[in-house]
């Protein structure tokens, strides 16, 4: 791995961590608005930003109140919904679209996070994949028109 891409990927872990942390109590449990969700994004530009997300999921599930379910069913989902966003980008032209299948896919795989929730805190399962999928997909839908915007300033595809 490059210099610059280690530095960069530290970076983007450092920032959703930061964020995550702001939000905190609306992170985790239930009812989850992880504004450092819209990092997500960043894989539609380059896949290289996979891991810096990667390890701030990781970082910030280690201030979880949900321990050890968050570190593993929290990286797994982000792992399984990345993959599957960098997989199908090969496919789907354009960064609006990319980032419309990419709402689509993390909205949709919160059953892996309703799952861990419903196994630690013993939360209705069906309820609780509403609940936490309807606030990835306002967080990453609001992320779409800002995530362009800040690609338009910063060009993510040669940050990394």
């Amino acid at each position: 791995m490059k210099i610059k891409t280690l530095a960069t990927s530290g970076i983007i872990a450092a920032l959703y961590v930061a964020v995550s942390l702001l939000v905190a109590p609306f992170g985790f449990t239930q009812v989850q608005f992880r504004i450092s969700e819209m990092f997500n994004h960043l894989v539609v530009f380059n896949k290289k930003f996979f891991f810096g997300i990667v390890l701030g999921v990781f970082v910030t599930n280690l201030f979880s109140p949900l321990g050890l379910y968050d570190l593993t069913f929290g990286v797994a989902h982000s792992i399984i919904s990345l993959s599957i966003t960098i997989f199908a980008s090969k496919y789907i032209k354009g960064h609006i679209p990319r980032m419309i299948f990419n709402t689509l896919i993390f909205t949709f795989t919160m059953f892996i996070i309703a799952f861990e929730l419903n196994l630690a805190l013993e939360l209705p399962f069906l309820y609780t994949w509403l609940t936490v999928a309807i606030g990835e997909f306002v967080v990453l839908a609001v992320g779409i028109p800002l995530m362009s915007a800040l690609n338009k300033r910063l060009n993510f595809k040669s940050l990394i």
